[in-house]
C-alpha cells in the first residue's frame, strides 16, 4: 500500500521552505495551504466522528471543569478512530513523514508518538476555545523531549467570522504576532518549547465543528539552554530554574503510567 507522503511533492515542498520555516516569527514554523489530496481530505472529513458521538471521545468532564478549554473533545486511542483515518495517522508516523519533518525543521532524529499522548483526533463546536498556552515538554512513556506539532485541518468551507484561529503570541505571552485560520487541508507546523505560546482562545462562532488531527513528534537530546523541569499543559510564562531530575521519571505521569495497566486490564 503507498503512503500519501511517498510522493515528491513533499520533499519539494519541505526543500523550498525549509528558510521561511526557520525566520518565521515568533518561533519557527509554517502554514501550508492544500496539504493532502483533495479526496484524500474530503474522505477524511466524511469519516471525522461527530462531535456528539460519546462512545468515540474521552469524558473530560469526570475530570472537572477546565476554565483554559471548553466545549473541545479529544482521542488519542487510536481503536476508537474510524479506518481511514486511523491508516492516516500512521502515514504521520511513518519514515517518509519523519524525513519530510525533519528535511522543513532542521531537526534530525524526530520521532513520532504511536501513543499519541496529547494527539490524535479533536474537535471544538460554538463556544469551544483553547486558552494560550505552551505544550508539555517532556513524554514520560518513552523519555523523550516534544520538539514539533503537526495540525491538520478538516472542516470545509470555514469563514473568518466562525473565529477559531490558531494564535502564536510572543515569548512574554503578552502581544499576539500570528495567527491562521483553520482553513479546510491546510496544516500548520511549528516548533515547540518554553516560548511557544499558542491557542485558540477565540471562541469558535455559530453551527461549526473545528476539526484537526494533532500529532507530535520527539528527540532523544536538545539543547541544554533548552532543557526545563518536565511540565504539563501550561498557561503561564515558565522560568528557569534548577531541573529536578526526579520529575523525569514516569512516575510523576499517571497518564503515561496507566497506559500499560490498562492494557492489562483488557478481557
Amino acid at each position: 500500500m503507498n503512503n500519501n507522503f511517498d510522493s515528491k511533492k513533499y520533499n519539494i515542498l519541505a526543500l523550498k521552505n525549509l528558510y521561511n520555516y526557520k525566520k518565521n516569527k515568533p518561533f519557527p514554523h509554517i502554514q501550508f495551504l492544500n496539504f493532502l489530496k483533495p479526496s484524500l481530505a474530503k474522505s477524511i472529513f466524511k469519516n471525522f466522528p461527530s462531535y456528539n458521538d460519546k462512545k468515540t471521545w474521552i469524558d473530560h468532564e469526570k475530570y472537572g471543569k477546565n476554565i483554559n478549554t471548553n466545549f473541545k473533545r479529544a482521542q488519542h486511542d487510536e481503536r476508537k478512530f474510524p479506518k481511514i483515518i486511523r491508516n492516516f495517522c500512521r502515514e504521520l508516523n511513518s519514515q517518509q513523514f519523519l524525513l519530510f519533518l525533519e528535511t522543513l525543521t532542521g531537526i534530525d532524529g524526530l520521532l513520532p508518538d504511536p501513543y499519541m499522548i496529547g494527539g490524535g483526533i479533536h474537535v471544538s463546536r460554538q463556544k469551544g476555545y483553547l486558552n494560550i498556552h505552551t505544550d508539555f515538554n517532556w513524554h514520560h512513556k518513552m523519555r523523550l523531549h516534544r520538539r514539533v506539532n503537526v495540525l491538520i485541518y478538516f472542516t470545509p468551507n470555514w469563514k473568518k467570522e466562525y473565529m477559531g484561529n490558531l494564535e502564536f503570541y510572543d515569548r512574554n505571552k503578552k502581544k499576539k504576532i500570528k495567527e491562521y485560520m483553520p482553513t479546510f487541508n491546510s496544516c500548520t507546523i511549528f516548533n515547540t518549547s518554553n516560548i511557544s505560546f499558542h491557542g485558540h482562545p477565540e471562541a469558535v462562532k455559530g453551527n461549526n465543528h473545528r476539526r484537526v488531527i494533532n500529532m507530535y513528534y520527539y528527540t532523544a537530546e536538545r539543547k541544554k539552554s533548552e532543557i526545563f523541569t518536565p511540565t504539563f499543559t501550561s498557561y503561564g510564562v515558565l522560568k528557569k530554574t534548577k531541573i529536578n531530575k526526579k520529575k523525569f521519571d514516569i512516575k510523576n505521569s499517571p497518564f503515561a503510567l496507566n497506559l500499560l495497566k490498562d492494557y492489562k486490564k483488557l478481557k
